[in-house]
């Protein structure tokens, strides 16, 4: 039976840069985030190699990083939406900046710019070369851990929203003394994305749309689930999650090629769905696919990309003169719960920020390290919006606060059916992978349909309910027996159209 408190505070569920900039943004309001694991870890925010875009650069506006990720958005951006996120770009790195972020910069001490595949400019901020993401995450773990205002309970993932008179009432959530349900009117969804329903992804294995599913059974509106992106260089050498090379590679010319050492697509610097599709091709006719940086940036790989050339070198190779093999893998949802610019979903009293959300910034196709950049601005907006709230006591929950803080995990179904979610990763993969055809997903959600019972389950066959409902090519979904393109249109899901799959089943991660 679960313990019953009541929280007058928000809750946040997800410990990344969303989650972490909504609760410092919220401060002095006092609010209390749920991890899943140990706080530092478990996030795609602490993998992300490739920075944050923002248009800071002298040669730069706000307007020219909209157009380039409208152009990348394939017709599904919102405009608006875009446009507030990219102007808000600078401001986030300041923010950054004054509570601690050690970027990278110049001898003068300008900030150093990247460029990466999409962008007209090099606009992409670095922290520690290709060690950004571990950078944010240090910065805004150390910043919330620093105000009295923001409580965390680690290993203590979420199990259910409760819904009481059409809004949120309470969160359910497993912690090491037992089930807790805590009593709120609020609650933040910044649970990252879906990478580890695939085969091969880049993401955190605990990534599997665990956030999307806890907002579907509360009854809020999905929108655009089958856009799905692929990350064209993943090193491939057996590991899963997959190494990522980040696209900041490409951006210092590195090339391509298959075994020949034939470019497997002109322009290097493609978006992200072209240079996957290029790649999938190829290891569809038979032909392996490498990375090849022996010329750019040749030498300067281990001194510009420490990360990536320590796991090449792991993997006996060294990128300054062998060839990476590498191939396309999950990377980054562009779907989500359909919210607004405050974060507000269809069910009041919850909100979402970061991959989790679907805000209207990456349409069918995120430009590269947008991700970044909507966590912290999104998961600001949010924190604001509940403090505009006022004040709440946080008195209550104070007894059940243990430091040091649990060291020990909560075993979740996901750890009591590992053959189950292999099975669910091999399914999603052959039947919503990079190409996809009507036979392939109807087959899929045959195959999902037992499999409900279990979150990963029911993400996956609402993915590829999405799927086959959208008759064309767009993006980062490529349909092989749709190649044209239709209207543009969202594809939007709930609870009234799927009667029957929004009873709670079990716990998330």
């Amino acid at each position: 039976m679960s313990r019953e408190v009541v929280v007058d505070a928000p809750v946040i569920i997800g410990g990344g840069l969303a989650g972490l900039s909504c609760a410092i943004e919220l401060a002095p309001a006092p609010c209390l985030v749920l991890s899943a694991g140990a706080l530092s870890t478990g996030t795609s925010t602490g993998w992300a190699q490739g920075g944050v875009a923002a248009a800071v650069g002298p040669d730069d506006s706000p307007a020219d990083h909209a157009a380039d990720t409208l152009a990348a958005g394939a017709g599904l951006c919102d405009e608006d939406v875009v446009a507030a996120i990219t102007a808000a770009g600078p401001d986030a790195i300041d923010w950054l900046t004054r509570h601690g972020t050690r970027w990278d910069r110049n001898p003068d001490g300008s900030l150093r710019l990247g460029l990466e595949g999409a962008h007209g400019r090099r606009r992409i901020v670095h922290a520690g070369g290709d060690g950004t993401g571990a950078e944010l995450l240090r910065t805004v773990v150390d910043a919330a851990r620093a105000l009295p205002s923001v409580t965390v309970w680690e290993h203590s993932p979420a199990r259910r929203i409760v819904v009481e008179d059409g809004r949120v009432a309470g969160v359910e959530v497993d912690t090491r003394g037992g089930p807790v349900l805590v009593r709120t009117r609020s609650v933040v969804l910044s649970t990252g994305g879906i990478g580890g329903l695939y085969s091969h992804t880049t993401n955190p294995l605990s990534s599997r749309g665990q956030g999307l599913a806890l907002a579907f059974r509360a009854g809020a509106v999905l929108r655009d689930l089958e856009m799905v992106q692929f990350h064209p260089t993943a090193l491939d050498v057996s590991i899963d999650p997959m190494p990522l090379v980040s696209e900041a590679v490409r951006g210092e010319g590195a090339i391509i090629v298959n075994e020949r050492g034939e470019w497997v697509l002109a322009d290097p610097l493609s978006a992200r769905d072209v240079v996957s599709r290029a790649e999938w091709a190829q290891l569809r006719a038979g032909h392996r696919v490498f990375l090849d940086a022996r010329n750019a940036p040749g030498e300067r790989f281990a001194q510009l990309f420490p990360s990536i050339n320590a796991t090449a070198v792991a993997a006996g190779l060294d990128p300054s003169r062998d060839l990476l093999p590498v191939r396309p893998a999950a990377h980054y949802h562009m779907g989500g719960v359909l919210v607004d610019l405050a974060g507000r979903s269809t069910v009041p009293g919850l909100y979402a920020a970061g991959e989790v959300a679907s805000t209207g910034l990456h349409g069918a196709n995120r430009l590269a390290s947008n991700s970044l950049l909507e966590a912290v601005v999104c998961g600001r907006w949010v924190g604001q919006e509940l403090r505009a709230v006022g004040d709440q006591p946080l008195a209550e929950l104070t007894p059940l606060i243990e430091r040091p803080t649990l060291v020990e995990p909560v075993e979740t179904p996901f750890a009591h059916q590992p053959g189950v979610i292999d099975h669910i990763r091999e399914v999603v993969t052959a039947g919503a992978g990079v190409l996809r055809d009507a036979a392939g997903l109807r087959r899929a959600l045959a195959e999902l349909r037992p499999h409900l019972d279990d979150d990963a389950g029911l993400v996956g066959y609402l993915l590829a309910h999405a799927a086959l409902s959208r008759t064309e090519s767009r993006g980062g979904h490529t349909r092989t027996d749709y190649s044209g393109l239709d209207a543009p249109r969202h594809t939007l899901v709930s609870g009234a159209d799927l009667p029957g799959l929004t009873q709670p089943q079990g716990a998330v991660a």
